[in-house]
């Protein structure tokens, strides 16, 4: 007799586990608890006769086995997705999921969503900002948007743009520290960082070519969007990356700190699912998303 299927369900928690490395991940990512996928994991192993995972107080980690199991079972679901996608749904069904970043979210791609939505106003769009890998077609994204240092040879990636480095603070801020030409000295303001970010002190200063300068110690927040706001409310300086901050400099909440701006490593990059072309509204979204990512002309 050949082999049964497992339950699907529990191969769905193997998936989302195996490619997480957590089963905390994996529950929050299926709305499930961590309890719940870890019992489903230890049944799909008991059902297999196979260990999947090693538990260590370290983490978890695929087994071998694991591992070469893990990689059909994702192209299983992804098998499954691409013929599910290509079923003909009618236009008012469809929906667009995007993932990107927080920030790039809020600060980039909703002021503009308005004049994509006038344009196509029977599609739904989904916008994902949890900080997680995504595997495509599996986690049912049409979409990401990522910051990435190296350019990926690929049909599926395009470039929007890249970021300029630029220090910026309140109005208040520049007029109590500014001297007489209205400079301030960036070496004597509380300096105030990004965690996920914290290279971006360092690299403006040795892009700008400024000697004698310690980019260390200041304020530090877990979030680009929490250090504006900290640089909005007077603490001090921090490095923005344009076009991400353009809109507090056009607003006037926040202003440059100096007037040297340097490129920052890396550009944000487009990518698609690879069964998009079929889905009119998803080639819409693609193009849209290119067309706002040029640069206006003369510049």
């Amino acid at each position: 007799m050949p082999p049964r299927l497992p339950p699907l369900s529990a191969l769905r928690l193997f998936e989302a586990a195996g490619r997480h490395q957590s089963f905390k991940r994996a529950a929050a990512e299926l709305h499930l608890t961590p309890s719940a996928v870890s019992h489903g994991i230890v049944g799909l192993e008991q059902t297999l006769g196979v260990a999947l995972f090693t538990r260590s107080p370290q983490g978890l980690s695929l087994t071998p086995e694991g591992v070469d199991y893990l990689a059909y079972v994702t192209e299983a679901f992804s098998l499954l997705l691409t013929g599910t996608r290509r079923l003909p749904t009618p236009d008012a069904s469809r929906a667009i999921a995007i993932t990107c970043a927080p920030t790039f979210a809020s600060r980039w791609l909703l002021p503009r969503l308005e004049t994509f939505v006038k344009r196509m106003p029977n599609v739904d769009i989904t916008v994902d900002t949890s900080r997680r890998q995504v595997g495509f077609p599996t986690d049912g994204f049409d979409f990401a948007i990522r910051l990435s240092r190296a350019p990926v040879a690929s049909d599926t990636w395009h470039r929007l743009f890249s970021e300029r480095f630029v220090p910026v603070c309140s109005p208040a801020y520049h007029a109590s520290h500014a001297d007489a030409h209205g400079r301030i000295d960036l070496r004597t303001v509380t300096r105030i960082h990004v965690s996920s970010a914290s290279e971006d002190w360092q690299g403006w200063i040795e892009s700008a070519g400024i000697d004698d300068f310690d980019a260390q110690g200041g304020l530090s927040f877990d979030s680009i969007q929490m250090a504006f706001e900290a640089a909005m409310t007077d603490l001090g300086v921090v490095i923005g990356r344009r076009p991400l901050v353009d809109e507090y400099l056009a607003s006037g909440a926040l202003v440059p700190a100096h007037d040297i701006t340097t490129p920052a490593q890396g550009a944000y990059w487009l990518i698609c699912a690879h069964d998009i072309d079929p889905h009119p509204e998803c080639v819409a979204f693609r193009e849209w998303v290119i067309e706002q990512a040029r640069p206006p002309l003369g510049e």
